[in-house]
């Protein structure tokens, strides 16, 4: 990089914060063919994504330095509406939410910034990051052109943007945010909308264009953006792709990393030598903005983990793991990788490439930014083999699926499939701190229906029920028998099934449990059915309808339904089946844990907990546990070991560290070569084991004593092995 470019950073970022006479340092930021132009200067910009609720604030600092020292110049995240606005204009920026604090840190680290508005984000995120009251306004169809939804979308936006240029963040203003993103890919909702969704999109650019941020705005996954939206791709390679008109630049706003985990599924991992491959096809084709989605993945804290059925673990194999410690290979071979395209920045942003073939399947891309300088990728596609190629009369071998960058045209500095970079060895050890005090307390199943219920015919669809308030909702009806039924007098018992559309049930009748049964996230709807023992006179059958997070994607999630909305039935009686399903029902939304607030350190100590060794005995479902534990030691982060239990929520210090599920993986975990064209199910790991066993605990949500936590279990598990424990990294 020259020094007009070095001085230039150093102006953009380093005095942004300074006052000259009364004004700010502005920064220009507009596009052309080739790149994002910065103070007149065509920029290669290497991007990370980091989602600042799914860390903590005590957290952001070192992560954006570890991006930054990673060789990034942005920081790339969406803007999460309804952790913003969890009931209409009631707005929420604090704690993991304050929006204006992240910004700020990547501000004083010296990074740029792309602002994801949205304020559609669908990330595995609770319901798509849409607020659920949203689906309750009064004639709105979400992401299509209609007035309600329009409305509702182009206030939050706004108020975002007016948040940003209140504190100055946009670069026109001195700030460091360099890009916005207006919706978020759309694509595959306009192919199923048709016109309407073409209006829609053209609203949506011209709502963005409008609010005047003087700096570009994006559409990712959206082939049809209109001017002056920049169209980008998401994808593990994105190569292929064009831009919609020639005088834009080639962006790619989400190159995967991995993949995501659900419970009951492998763990994804993408081999670095395959994501260092993508990137330097994308660049040798022209790309000049790559964002890695994501390069922190973080938690899933609380209920906002979408899907359904997505973990509370986002680590989604990025460079930065969940903990917020950097793995290896995958940090430092990048790095290196982003070093040696930035040796080549100025070749790469004057010129298109020249290409030639060196082999069946090798060939090179050569760049000149005149003056006698150049720049060559020399790739070989070949899956298998290595190959030996001839360029500009010196001899190079080049590893199977691989690139090597020569910056000179001459000497090798980076090859993709090279990693010289030491392997990081992740273990949890005991972290010396026991848990102490357990207490226990039952939720009392014979009393359901007894307070703050409704009553209706049929069966209600859960969410318009609970509105999201709470994963649980009690479905509970009471149907009589006759005294001359055969299976009263010996015979075979009679059969109950339950017909749900997601996520999970656990049946109880007569106040006796008879069995859970689960969804999965590529079919949500499932049935449960079991003899059950019924008594002559009435009988009370208790289904708790469990959510597991709200869909994030696909055509009008918002009209998906969850819960129990099939049909209810008794089989085997002696007059045939029994339709339970348009009977009366009582509806009792969430537990009497939550209704008590257990998990409140005040409250939690006013109720009738189940004290000494009889707290452990229990392995009965729907059951809450307290216990107390003092930090452990050190700086490391920590986590709890929940191999023991079996489905639930935990909480520490009144702080929701996420849904728990030792639901265990089913897939295929054989060998893992890096070449090949990469997809999720490619290289998986974890087969025969939880999804997901340990749940990180944030330090900064910790004190030195007396720390209380609290989990809810459905299912029966065992708390006396609940464990503190500790992750440590060795290279």
């Amino acid at each position: 990089m020259g020094t007009i470019l070095v001085l230039t950073k150093i102006l953009c970022f380093l005095l942004t914060t300074m006052l000259i006479g009364s004004a700010m340092i502005q920064c220009s930021i507009t596009y052309d063919k080739k790149a994002i132009v910065i103070n007149g200067h065509r920029r290669i910009l290497l991007s990370g994504s980091i989602h600042y609720p799914r860390s903590t604030p005590e957290m952001w600092e070192d992560l954006i330095k570890k991006a930054k020292d990673g060789g990034l110049d942005v920081i790339d995240t969406y803007v999460f509406w309804n952790g913003h606005e969890p009931s209409p204009g009631t707005y929420n920026f604090k704690g993991r939410y304050d929006l204006v604090r992240f910004i700020k840190t990547v501000q004083e680290v010296g990074l740029y910034v792309h602002l994801r508005i949205g304020p559609y984000v669908c990330a595995e995120w609770n319901f798509g990051g849409f607020p659920v009251w949203l689906k309750y306004v009064p004639g709105i169809s979400f992401r299509s052109d209609n007035g309600p939804f329009k409305a509702a979308m182009q206030g939050f936006t706004q108020k975002i943007v007016q948040m940003m240029k209140d504190h100055r963040f946009f670069a026109s203003q001195g700030g460091p945010i360099i890009l916005s993103q207006i919706e978020n890919e759309f694509g595959p909702e306009l192919k199923a909308l048709g016109p309407a969704g073409h209006s829609y999109v053209n609203w949506a650019a011209k709502m963005a264009v409008g609010l005047n941020t003087g700096v570009p705005w994006v559409m990712c996954k959206e082939d049809d953006a209109p001017d002056p939206i920049i169209n980008a791709c998401n994808g593990f390679y994105c190569d292929y792709f064009t831009p919609n008109k020639p005088y834009k630049p080639k962006m790619w706003t989400e190159a995967w990393s991995g993949w995501f985990t659900e419970f009951g599924g492998t763990i994804p991992k993408r081999p670095v030598e395959d994501l260092a491959f993508g990137v330097t096809r994308f660049i040798q084709k022209g790309g000049s903005y790559i964002n890695y989605y994501m390069y922190h993945g973080g938690t899933n804290f609380g209920r906002t983990a979408g899907g359904p059925f997505i973990t509370t673990s986002y680590d989604y194999d990025a460079p930065i793991d969940e903990y917020g410690l950097v793995q290896e290979p995958k940090y430092s071979h990048l790095k290196q990788l982003h070093q040696a395209i930035k040796q080549c920045e100025s070749a790469l942003v004057s010129s298109d490439p020249k290409v030639t073939k060196l082999g069946n399947y090798e060939d090179a891309h050569v760049f000149s930014a005149g003056k006698g300088s150049c720049v060559a990728f020399l790739s070989n596609y070949h899956m298998n083999a290595p190959a030996k190629v001839v360029f500009n009369n010196q001899h190079y071998t080049l590893p199977a699926w691989s690139t090597s960058i020569l910056p000179d045209c001459r000497n090798v500095v980076f090859n993709t499939a090279t990693v010289v970079a030491k392997t990081s060895h992740v273990q949890m050890v005991p972290s010396g701190s026991i848990l102490y005090s357990v207490g226990r307390y039952d939720e009392d199943i014979a009393t359901y229906g007894d307070r703050g219920t409704i009553t209706a015919l049929g069966l209600l669809e859960q969410i318009n029920v609970t509105r999201d308030t709470s994963d649980y909702l009690w479905y509970i009806t009471s149907v009589d028998m006759k005294a001359s039924e055969s299976f009263l007098r010996g015979g075979k018992w009679p059969t109950l099934t339950v017909d749900s559309a997601g996520h999970a049930v656990h049946v109880f009748v007569n106040g006796h449990f008879y069995g859970s049964a689960f969804g999965t996230r590529e079919n949500r709807r499932f049935s449960f059915s079991a003899p059950v023992n019924l008594r002559g006179g009435a009988n009370r059958i208790a289904l708790l309808s469990v959510a597991v997070g709200l869909p994030n994607v696909g055509p009008h999630f918002e009209t998906w339904a969850t819960g129990i909305v099939g049909s209810v039935a008794l089989h085997g009686l002696d007059g045939g089946n029994k339709d339970l399903s348009r009977q009366k029902w009582t509806y009792q939304v969430g537990l009497r844990g939550e209704a008590m607030n257990l998990i409140s350190p005040t409250e939690a100590s006013s109720a009738d907990w189940i004290k000494g060794s009889l707290a452990k005995q229990n392995t009965q479902p729907l059951t809450w546990y307290k216990a107390f534990f003092d930090a452990p030691r050190g700086n490391e982060p920590v986590a709890l070991d929940l191999r023991s239990m079996g489905k639930g929520q935990a909480w520490i210090n009144g702080q929701s560290i996420g849904r728990y599920w030792m639901a265990f993986a089913k897939g295929n975990c054989g060998s893992c070569n890096y070449a090949g064209t990469y997809r999720e199910a490619k290289c998986q790991s974890g087969c025969g084991e939880p999804t997901q066993r340990w749940y990180h605990v944030p330090r900064s949500w910790l004190k030195p004593r007396g720390n209380l936590l609290v989990l809810f279990e459905e299912l029966g598990g065992d708390v006396s092995k609940v464990s503190v424990v500790k992750r440590s990294s060795v290279h």
